[in-house]
């Protein structure tokens, strides 16, 4: 088999590449860079290509169509960067991939621990020598109420964690599952809004949970509400987040994603002058901690994301069911 991978990384993936294209066979085509219709030209002759999170629109999509490619991998669980529908139009089959867990779940903890016990602010006085106490008295994870709004693998693997904590937990998700149900209680939306003080999302975006956390959602919050995001940006409403961190209604927030992050993330942009206005207001607020949608990276998991990208396109090609091919 044949595979094109765009946005090889030679400091972290190539080892993976290297080994589970030997291991299963498959001649690798490389390029350091995200796919563009610049360079697209380079997968022709390569049925399969691989990509991460960068955006494949319809002229792109159609270009690949073009040069002969049957499917698209992303090396990410989320695939909303990819058209899905310009896919279905020319016939190029899309997949995702399954990574550890364990990778997001521990991170979105870090993340709870450090806003409710204000780390952002304690990490900047002791740069200046501040030590002094008033300000950044925090809070004790037995204490809160958590909402968690998605309870597939990651889901699942952040109720267990927390439970640990003794949190009251309740669950969100349109199919319930029994194993959540050990530690949590399933709940409606409304419910969880109005019950919890902490609530963590961990769920694909789609165009039905497109702003799921709007400014109508947040009024129906708690008063000092703590809002954790490692899943994808789109799912927060950001001007409406902005609203409720101005007014007090949010008490706290972690992201590890954010809206429009496409371009930025995952590149030294150090010496640019970036027009993310919104990212500049988040980083201002003391309860706010930005992160560069990191909570996926882990040696485990990017050995698993190169695995299954390849697993994937070989079982496309052998015409064999795949659960992670979306279409």
């Amino acid at each position: 088999m044949k595979l094109f991978v765009y946005s090889y990384r030679e400091f972290d993936e190539a080892e993976f590449f290297q080994k589970f294209a030997e291991e299963y066979h498959v001649e690798l085509g490389i390029c350091h860079d995200a796919p563009t219709m610049e360079n697209a030209y380079l997968a022709e002759g390569y049925p399969y290509v691989s990509i991460i999170t960068t955006k494949i629109d319809e002229e792109l999509m159609n270009r690949f169509h073009a040069l002969g490619v049957k499917m698209i991998s992303t090396r990410t669980i989320g695939y909303d960067h990819i058209d899905l529908e310009a896919a279905r139009k020319c016939g190029i089959s899309v997949g995702n991939v399954t990574y550890s867990p364990e990778c997001v779940a521990d991170y979105t903890v870090m993340l709870m621990l450090m806003s409710i016990r204000k780390m952002k602010r304690i990490m900047q006085r002791e740069e200046i020598n501040d030590f002094s106490l008033p300000g950044i008295k925090g809070k004790e994870m037995p204490n809160f109420t958590v909402g968690v709004l998605g309870t597939g693998r990651i889901g699942r693997a952040v109720i267990r964690d927390i439970s640990g904590f003794g949190c009251k937990i309740y669950a969100y998700d349109q199919y319930e599952n029994d194993e959540v149900k050990k530690y949590a209680q399933y709940a409606s939306l409304d419910e969880i809004y109005e019950k919890c003080d902490m609530i963590t999302l961990h769920m694909p975006l789609t165009e039905a949970n497109m702003h799921l956390i709007d400014a109508e959602a947040i009024q129906k919050m708690q008063n000092g509400v703590v809002l954790i995001n490692t899943a994808r940006g789109g799912l927060i409403d950001t001007k409406a987040l902005i609203d409720g961190l101005e007014s007090g209604k949010i008490g706290a927030a972690g992201l590890d994603v954010i809206e429009d992050e496409f371009g930025m993330y995952y590149f030294d942009r150090k010496s640019d002058v970036l027009s993310k206005h919104d990212l500049y207001i988040l980083r201002g607020f003391p309860n706010v901690i930005v992160t560069p949608h990191m909570a996926f990276y882990t040696d485990q998991a990017v050995s698993d994301m190169v695995k299954h990208s390849i697993e994937s396109c070989m079982l496309h090609e052998a015409g064999k069911e795949d659960p992670c091919r979306v279409i």
